[in-house]
């Protein structure tokens, strides 16, 4: 036997691993040094500049969009309307009712009407002052209940009571469940609109070459597919025409998780001036292209046992869509699905609307559909406690879930770390010594909530995998991993570096991310419900195991043993109990011998028994895994002013596994600052239409002044479908924010709020209303006292 090529009692790197490591962004540096390059920052060469005009009335018929004299000014080298595209779009194929420009009817003010693509700002404003336009208006409604109306002009054909999607769902008696309560409560609930107010302004660069007739498209997508798609739908195009980068991603939350208006325009104005066309959207062309969290209505009756044992549940959620469909169906869907899988409920009635208005269309935002539906929940059950004289976390404690546990509506709960979420924050926050023992102004509550970890069924049913993850090996011994899947700052492409790295058991350097180019890397659905730990970190998972399995067979070939014999170390391997060793390169030379580089695909689907039940909308809400989260958050509140400040935030979230133990308590940390935003400040406002808080200064999000201290413990459950057991971990944490504030708010003076956000004005008008009624109470109490004989 020869071994001439084997490298005898050489001293081995020991074996790196990856997971469970506090690991910084594998992108961190280039963000942080300038070198990272986002959409408008692409050094792509001249391109024209894109302009949109957009509709000055909230609802019209288009009688006349002139466009002659604007086409004959200098400069000016491209127009197009509505007419110029072949098709309507919207990311759910069911629900596709909008169309890029505007065409036959205006549904909004501010939705796109005309585009311009010229040599510069100047020109392309000249030219849309030049258009001459005409429209019919139509009446307009601004909130639901206007829009429901007998009567009311529908905005869309075919959807009587401008209702886009009706939802009536009913799991077990819920009549009996009240009959069996001890205490039954209804309340209503009202929660505004919210953006998601990412901090990179949308753009997008299009390049179309006339001689091949393709076109390449660099936009701020969350969904480069979707987008891909999308754009050979509304362009006429073949998809094999098209190719769609992502570049770095300045944050998302859910704005771009469906290919939105500016893109397809942008791909439009560049083929129709034969060359590249670059659109930077203003702050309130961002808040005017909108897709953030809907106003919504919320009726909601729970009965409990004395127990606290939840028996009955009966939800009526309305929201306020805008003017199109976008994700719309499946807001609804999962506001009545998520009442599931948190706690055990005896029983659920839900009613869902989901209503057009015309105003800019909402759609998916971090924690997508539950958020507003999980504040009502948790303040009733919060209301509901002190009622029946029961600890919050001991009524919280009588429904945990014991899994494995298949819920009322067919949803699969695998694992459920929430008891020990509870006990985390219990203990951390003191909440036995300090409940009911703080001075008057100063109050703590307690929230629970949950998210899934990817929905189970794609948006597009194709039958392919959820998840592809290519990995290739080539000469220079380094390992690339090939992704469609985006990384919008969430550090998914960290995540699938220590995935890959950890079974290799190689350290991150030798490992290299291409992520989101269509012409290179295999397509993925998109980040959006938090999928991409779950379903590209297993197919990344399984990937690296092929190429593990083919590097060690290449081993045992070099060192003419069985596979089985050969010790895996990562920087090097031996034959097991012997001193015989290959390094690295050298395994990557025997494995690339004949064949040259190599590419092995790792890909993973969710399994049938998580994708929900066979009802209409089952496939909403259903996941492969869900995360768990529990919060208290201490509040002081100044009783003259009605200002509320956060003093404290204690959260545990069960993510699973952390992966990066690091980057998940940044997104927990953002989760609930996020959700802190929504519960005291964020709010979009409207006049007959027209945006009063397209910017941020009028739209107010917290700044670091009135970010407090958030304590985060990392409940790890091991989930048995998770990559090395993770789950999501940077939306579950939101939804508890704003029920915990109101409770510790209750807690503090008394007043329980039931509307969002809890603005000073709000708070403050409901402490006067108070102090009237008790200025009230006591009169009547001196009346009757001098009444008496």
């Amino acid at each position: 036997m020869k071994h001439e090529h084997v490298a005898m009692q050489r001293e081995a790197a020991p074996p790196t691993h990856s997971i469970g490591a506090r690991t910084p962004l594998v992108d961190g540096i280039d963000k942080v040094t300038g070198r990272a390059r986002y959409t408008a920052d692409l050094p792509l060469g001249a391109t024209l500049v894109g302009r949109i005009f957009r509709s000055p009335v909230a609802h019209g018929v288009i009688r006349r969009i002139d466009a002659t004299r604007a086409l004959a000014l200098p400069g000016v080298r491209a127009l197009i309307t509505g007419a110029d595209f072949a098709a309507p779009y919207g990311v759910i194929p069911i629900a596709q009712n909008e169309w890029p420009l505007a065409r036959g009817k205006v549904r909004y003010r501010g939705e796109p009407l005309f585009a311009v693509a010229a040599d510069d700002d100047a020109c392309a404003e000249a030219a849309m002052a030049a258009v001459t336009l005409e429209i019919d208006p139509l009446p307009a409604y601004f909130d639901a209940d206007a829009a429901r109306a007998e009567g009311a002009v529908l905005l869309h054909d075919h959807k009587p009571g401008n209702i886009e999607r009706e939802v009536a769902q009913d799991f077990g008696d819920v009549d009996a469940g009240f009959a069996a309560a001890d205490l039954v409560l209804e309340r209503r609930y009202a929660c505004a609109e919210v953006a998601h107010g990412q901090i990179e302004l949308n753009a997008t660069v299009a390049h179309w070459e006339p001689e091949r007739q393709r076109l390449t498209v660099h936009s701020v997508t969350q969904v480069p597919y979707y987008l891909h798609l999308t754009l050979a739908q509304t362009l006429g195009l073949d998809p094999s025409q098209i190719r769609v980068v992502k570049p770095f991603v300045g944050g998302g939350f859910g704005h771009r998780v469906e290919p939105l208006n500016f893109e397809m325009i942008t791909a439009a104005l560049a083929r129709a001036a034969g060359g590249a066309v670059t659109m930077q959207l203003s702050r309130e062309e961002v808040f005017l292209t909108h897709r953030g969290r809907p106003a919504t209505d919320t009726r909601l009756k729970i009965g409990l046992k004395k127990s606290g044992e939840i028996t009955a549940v009966e939800a009526e959620v309305v929201q306020r869509g805008g003017a199109y469909g976008g994700y719309g169906l499946v807001t609804i869907l999962y506001a009545g699905a998520l009442l599931h899988a948190l706690y055990r409920v005896g029983s659920v009635r839900y009613r869902g609307y989901r209503v057009y208005t015309n105003l800019p269309p909402c759609g998916a935002m971090r924690g997508h559909g539950a958020v507003n539906v999980r504040f009502a929940f948790e303040s009733l059950l919060d209301e509901m406690a002190e009622a029946l004289r029961l600890d919050p976390f001991e009524l919280r404690r009588a429904n945990l879930i014991a899994p494995p546990y298949r819920t009322l509506n067919d949803l699969q709960v695998n694992s459920y770390g929430l008891p020990q979420c509870l006990d985390a924050v219990q203990a951390a926050s003191r909440w036995r010594e300090r409940k009911g023992a703080l001075p008057r102004g100063r109050g703590l509550g307690l929230a629970c909530s949950h998210y899934v970890s990817g929905s189970a069924k794609p948006v597009h049913w194709s039958g392919e995998p959820h998840a592809v993850v290519n990995l290739k090996l080539d000469f220079d011994n380094s390992i690339t991993i090939l992704t469609g899947a985006s990384d919008i700052g969430q550090g998914s492409s960290t995540l699938l570096t220590q995935v890959v790295a950890e079974v290799l058991l190689l350290p991150m350097a030798r490992i290299r991310v291409m992520a989101t180019d269509s012409m290179l890397t295999p397509k993925d659905n998109g980040s959006y419900s938090s999928r991409v730990s779950f379903m590209v970190g297993n197919a990344a998972l399984r990937a690296a195991q092929a190429m593990k399995q083919l590097l060690v067979n290449a081993a045992a070939r070099r060192l003419e043993v069985a596979a089985s014999d050969i010790d895996w170390q990562g920087e090097s391997c031996a034959v097991a109990g012997t001193d015989r060793r290959l390094d690295f390169a050298q395994v990557v030379q025997g494995a690339l011998a004949d064949a040259g580089t190599l590419t092995v695909k790792g890909v993973w689907s969710t399994p049938p028994e998580t994708q929900g039940g066979s009802f209409r909308g089952a496939a909403v809400g259903s996941t492969a895994g869900f995360s768990y989260a529990a919060q208290v958050v201490e509040v002081s509140v100044d009783e003259e002013t009605a200002a509320v400040k956060v003093e404290r935030v204690w959260v545990a979230h069960d993510c699973g596994r952390a992966l990066n133990p690091l980057a998940v308590e940044g997104q927990v940390q953002g989760a609930v600052w996020m959700g802190m935003g929504q519960a005291l400040s964020e709010e979009t406002q409207y006049h007959e239409g027209l945006h009063l808080c397209a910017n941020f200064i009028d739209y107010r999000m917290p700044t670091i002044a009135e970010s407090p201290p958030i304590d985060v413990t990392l409940v790890e459950s091991i989930d048995p479908l998770g990559p090395f057991g993770a789950k999501e971990a940077s939306e579950g944490a939101l939804h508890g924010f704003a029920p915990a504030l109101a409770a510790a708010i209750r807690d503090a003076v008394g007043i329980r709020p039931h509307e969002l956000p809890v603005t000073p004005d709000r708070l403050f008008d409901a402490l006067q209303a108070r102090r009237r009624a008790e200025r009230m109470r006591a009169r009547r109490a001196v009346e009757t006292q001098k009444a008496m004989p």
